[in-house]
């Protein structure tokens, strides 16, 4: 097969959550480990750390892995989903899986896609893992793609597990309290592993304390080591100062990944190093400084606050649930701008009508929906958001939407895609292609 051949097989023949939602989620490790069983179980032979999260592990995962990076380690780097490219889910060191490797696994393991009828995220799982043995790395950051206690990147006993923060998000299938869905997440942390919480709620906290004692494992609140003492957003950069309880250490950090939510992620990350160092990891401060600042060069992460085009200027951000777009919404009041212009679409299994009255009533929407079965239909979309006050018109596919946007919009504007991961990663090269 051909690569392309090789992704339409992919695709198509295994259950994939992204497009079909809950009936592609499996709700015990079975799978994933009769499949890592058979390859020769890759995922004992690397280091890895392990972090969950509602919002901010991608972001938090691709700051570690930079920073990684930049002390000298050879890193890998397992994300999802994806936004153009397949191969983006699996990283050594910024650089995405050969093509080759994707065709070969595949080929290898088509008998037991046969017999095991795994899901589309139970075998990238597995191909990731087996890439990063054979690749020989020093160490795997590994995002958890959904929950935690069940998501199949859960066979892993990693140096440290993080956990950012816990938030409204497929409570289908987490649970329908914070408590719920904390429990879920908690699914990570191993015996006798230490674990670093970011953000933390009433509801939560106990939660992880209690789980983190059955487990022996050395619990650490982000938020109680470090805190953000100022920060300053200008011209899409981020500047922060971060200061330590313990001993009032002032240090300042420079971002390219611009969003200000970042700055609740940052004392994660700090904190997250800082555990690595207790364990032997050699991470300079220098290190640090500089894998913060290159994070997107780095790791090629795309679609937090990601500035494509300027005047007008157009943001890509992949926010898509309660936390996430109430986060865009702070975001857009820092910003400055003439009028605002919204492109919008979500998937079916999100609370759609709370996500939308986060968003500005005076800003000039573009209703429209990704290509995928998930995708919420773009007219019933705008006949939610009119019912909270929210106006625009309707397109079928995200590039229209845009292109419609950009004739509207003058130069002092800014215009936003936002919504569902699949709708950002849809939107075409700007300018776009004749």
């Amino acid at each position: 097969m051909t690569y392309a051949e090789t992704l339409e097989y992919l695709f198509s023949a295994l259950p994939m959550f992204s497009r079909i939602g809950a009936a592609a989620y499996k709700t015990d490790l079975t799978n994933t480990l009769q499949i890592c069983e058979a390859l020769g179980n890759p995922q004992q032979n690397f280091k890895s750390i392990h972090i969950a999260g509602t919002n901010g592990k991608g972001s938090t995962s691709h700051m570690l892995a930079a920073v990684l990076q930049t002390a000298g380690y050879k890193t890998g780097l397992y994300t999802s989903p994806h936004l153009k490219d397949f191969r983006e889910r699996i990283k050594i060191n910024g650089i995405r899986c050969d093509e080759r490797f994707v065709i070969d696994f595949v080929q290898k393991v088509t008998p037991l896609i046969g017999h095991i009828q795994p899901s589309f995220f139970e075998i990238t799982v597995a191909m990731a893992f087996t890439y990063f043995a054979e690749q020989n790395i020093d160490v795997a950051v590994i995002e958890v793609g959904l929950g935690g206690r069940l998501d199949s990147t859960n066979i892993i006993i990693p140096e440290l597990s993080v956990i950012t923060n816990i938030g409204w998000d497929h409570t289908n299938l987490l649970g329908d309290s914070l408590e719920k869905i904390a429990f879920e997440k908690a699914g990570i942390i191993k015996q006798n592993i230490p674990v670093v919480i970011g953000e933390t709620l009433p509801e939560t906290k106990h939660v992880f304390e209690t789980i983190a004692t059955e487990k022996n494992a050395p619990i650490i609140f982000a938020a109680h080591e470090r805190y953000v003492a100022d920060w300053q957003y200008q011209h899409h950069e981020l500047n922060i100062t971060v200061v330590n309880n313990h001993n009032d250490e002032h240090k300042m950090y420079a971002l390219d990944l611009p969003g200000v939510y970042q700055t609740k992620n940052i004392i994660t990350v700090l904190e997250a190093v800082h555990q690595l160092q207790k364990l032997g990891w050699d991470i300079a401060e220098n290190n640090i400084k500089h894998g913060l600042a290159l994070t997107k060069k780095i790791t090629g992460l795309h679609g937090r606050w990601e500035v494509i085009h300027y005047n007008p200027t157009i943001v890509l951000d992949v926010g898509h649930n309660e936390d996430g777009v109430k986060q865009i919404a702070e975001q857009l009041e820092l910003t400055t701008y003439n009028q605002l212009h919204i492109i919008i679409g979500m998937v079916k299994d999100k609370a759609v009508e709370k996500v939308l009255s986060y968003l500005p009533k005076t800003a000039t929407y573009y209703f429209t929906k990704a290509q995928i079965p998930r995708a919420l239909d773009e007219n019933e979309l705008a006949e939610k958001a009119a019912a909270i006050g929210l106006q625009g018109n309707t397109y079928s596919d995200v590039n229209i939407a845009l292109r419609q946007a950009l004739q509207h919009a003058h130069t002092e504007d800014l215009i936003l895609v936002c919504g569902s991961v699949f709708l950002v990663g849809e939107v075409a090269p700007i300018p776009f292609p004749k």
